[in-house]
């Protein structure tokens, strides 16, 4: 097993990771926000749902970070 199987394994796993976090966030959100409708008020991310947001930035730095280190190896 040299450091590409490796790289490819631990991006499977983020990309499932990402997978997950995506599917908690539209949770509850319904299909009314699809096609744009309930934006008409701002409101801030708190609690869990901030968590999950910040999560899944730090999820696809990490993917894209794998995905260009793979390309060098």
């Amino acid at each position: 097993m040299d450091a590409s199987d490796v790289l490819n394994i631990f991006q499977v796993i983020t990309a499932l990771a990402i997978i997950g976090v995506v599917l908690l966030q539209a949770k509850g959100q319904g299909l009314g926000n699809i096609f744009g409708g309930g934006g008409e008020t701002y409101r801030t991310r708190r609690g869990v749902e901030r968590v999950l947001f910040r999560g899944t930035i730090f999820l696809i730095s990490l993917f894209v970070v794998l995905s260009i280190a793979a390309i060098r190896v």
